[in-house]
C-alpha cells in the first residue's frame, strides 16, 4: 500500500505544476492559493502513509479522519459555490460514515477487552489476529456491520457514496486523482484488515454475504450511472465505484488468488485512474468543459493529450497488457472456484461489468474521436465568470491552454503511469512476492 500511495502520488504532484498553470492562465490560482494547495497535498498524504502502516486500529480511525479533514479543504479549493457545496456534502456523508466505524472500532475494543486482552492492546492488530477466537460474536458481528458502512463510505461503495461525483468532480484533477487513485484503496484496505479479525471470531460466512452484498449493489448502481453520464469526470468517479466493487468481491471470495488479485487491482487501478483524472483536467482548460458531449476530436486537436487519455480509459476498461487485466482475470478465476454461490455472484457481476464497459467506452470514443467543435459563442477560458465554476461552461479555450496540456512537464506523468500500469501487467517482478506476502496475512485463519 505504500507503494501504491507513493507511485500515484508520484503522478499526481508531478502533474501539479501544468494543472496549476493552466489555472493561473485561467485567473483562478494565485501565489496564495497555490502555496495552500501544496501544503494540505503533503499532509493529505502524509495521513494516508499513516493509515497504511499503523498496526493500532485507532490510529488507523484518526489517521482516516484526518484525510477527511485536510481534503475537505483541497474539495472546496477553488472556493466557488459548487466547490463548497460539494465539499460540505463530502465532509458530512464521510463524517457520519467515520462516524460508524469509530462506534464499530469502540465495539471490537469492547470484545477485547471482554476477552482479556489488556488495555493497551486492546486495538493492536496482530494481537487481535492471534486472540481472534476469544472475541465476543455477537458485538463483533455488530462491529464489523458498522465498519463496513463506515469505512465503505470512505471507500466508494453503498449506501454512503454519493459524495463520490460531487467531490472529485469539483476538486483540482491531481486531487481527484489522488482521491479516487489511492484514497478509495487506503480506506478499503482497513475493512481488509477487520475482515481476518471476524473471519476469526465468526466463520467466513459472515463478511462472505456482507462484502459480497455491497459489491453487487455497488456494482449495479455505477453500471446504471455510467450509462447516463454526461461529465467525463464523474464519469471517471463511477468507474472507480466499478473497480472498487471488483475488489470487495475478491475480498469476500478471500482464497489467496483472489487476495493478491485485489492488491494487484488496487495498484493498477490507481496508475490508471489517477493518469486519467490527470489528463481530464487538462482537458479541462484545453475544452473549457467537462461535458462529454461538448468534447469532440481530442485526438485531433490534441493528439498526445488525447492518447493518453485514450490509453488510461482502455487501462480501466481491462485491455491488456494493463494489470488490470490480470487482476480482473484472477478475481474472476478465484471466484468461479469459491464455490457455487459465490459463482452465482460472479456471473452476475461480470455481466453488470460488460454493461459498465460499453458505456465507458463508447463515451470515451465520443470524446477522443470526431471533428472538433467550434464554441466561439461562449466565453473564453480566462474571462472571470460570474459563478467562477468552469464545470458550467462551454467556452473555447484559449491558445496556450492547449500548448500547456501538450508539454512534456504535463505528459511525461501520464506516460509514466500507464507505463508502470503495463509493467504490472506484462510481469509483477518484485511485487510478486510482496503480493504473495501480502495475501498471507490476510488469508482467513
Amino acid at each position: 500500500m505504500l507503494l501504491v500511495v507513493g507511485a500515484v502520488a508520484l503522478i499526481a504532484c508531478a502533474s501539479a505544476p501544468a494543472y496549476l498553470a493552466g489555472e493561473r492562465v485561467a485567473g483562478r490560482a494565485t501565489d496564495r492559493t497555490m502555496w495552500r494547495y501544496h501544503v494540505l497535498v503533503h499532509a493529505f498524504l502524509a495521513a494516508m502513509c499513516l493509515a497504511v502502516v499503523t498496526a493500532n486500529l485507532g490510529v488507523l480511525w484518526v489517521a482516516i479522519e484526518a484525510t477527511t479533514i485536510v481534503t475537505a479543504f483541497l474539495v472546496g479549493h477553488r472556493r466557488t459555490r459548487t466547490s463548497v457545496e460539494a465539499a460540505w456534502k463530502y465532509v458530512v456523508i464521510c463524517s457520519a460514515g467515520i462516524a460508524l466505524a469509530f462506534l464499530g472500532t469502540v465495539l471490537i475494543y469492547y470484545a477485547a477487552r471482554q476477552a482479556g486482552i489488556p488495555e493497551a492492546w486492546a486495538l493492536d492488530w496482530p494481537t487481535l489476529l492471534a486472540r481472534a477466537d476469544r472475541l465476543d460474536p455477537a458485538a463483533t458481528r455488530l462491529g464489523i456491520t458498522l465498519i463496513v458502512l463506515g469505512y465503505g463510505a470512505k471507500a466508494g461503495l453503498v449506501p454512503l457514496h454519493a459524495w463520490l461525483p460531487d467531490a472529485h468532480s469539483q476538486a483540482p484533477a491531481p486531487v481527484s486523482a489522488l482521491m479516487s487513485g489511492v484514497l478509495l484503496s487506503v480506506a478499503f484496505a482497513a475493512l481488509l484488515r477487520y475482515r481476518v479479525i471476524a473471519d476469526g471470531t465468526l466463520g467466513p460466512g459472515f463478511t462472505r454475504v456482507l462484502l459480497a452484498g455491497v459489491a453487487l449493489l455497488t456494482l449495479t448502481l455505477a453500471a446504471g450511472l455510467l450509462l447516463a453520464q454526461r461529465d467525463y469526470k464523474r464519469m471517471l468517479v463511477y468507474s472507480s465505484m466499478e473497480h472498487m466493487s471488483l475488489i470487495a468481491l475478491a475480498a469476500a471470495v478471500g482464497s489467496p488468488l483472489a487476495l493478491s488479485a485485489a492488491l494487484l487491482h488496487i495498484a493498477g487501478h490507481g496508475l490508471a485512474k489517477a493518469t486519467a483524472f490527470c489528463a481530464s483536467g487538462q482537458i479541462l482548460h484545453v475544452r473549457g468543459t467537462a461535458k462529454i458531449g461538448r468534447v469532440r476530436g481530442l485526438l485531433a486537436q490534441s493528439p498526445w493529450l488525447g492518447t493518453m487519455f485514450g490509453l488510461a480509459i482502455v487501462a480501466l476498461l481491462g485491455f491488456p497488457p494493463f494489470s488490470l487485466f490480470a487482476s480482473e482475470l484472477g478475481i474472476t478465476r478465484a471466484g468461479f472456484a469459491a464455490g457455487a454461490a459465490l459463482g452465482w455472484a460472479m456471473a452476475a457481476a461480470l455481466l453488470l461489468v460488460l454493461v459498465a464497459f460499453a458505456a465507458l467506452a463508447t463515451r470515451a470514443t465520443r470524446m477522443l474521436l470526431g471533428s472538433y467543435p467550434k464554441l466561439s459563442a461562449s466565453p473564453p477560458l480566462s474571462t472571470p465568470l460570474k459563478r467562477g465554476d468552469p464545470h458550467e461552461q462551454g467556452g473555447t479555450p484559449i491558445s496556450g491552454d492547449t500548448a500547456v496540456a501538450e508539454s512534456p512537464s504535463a505528459l511525461w506523468p501520464l506516460v509514466l503511469g500507464l507505463a508502470a500500469c503495463a509493467a504490472l501487467g506484462i510481469a509483477a517482478g518484485p511485487l510478486g512476492d510482496l503480493l504473495t506476502q501480502a495475501a498471507a496475512v490476510l488469508e482467513r485463519p
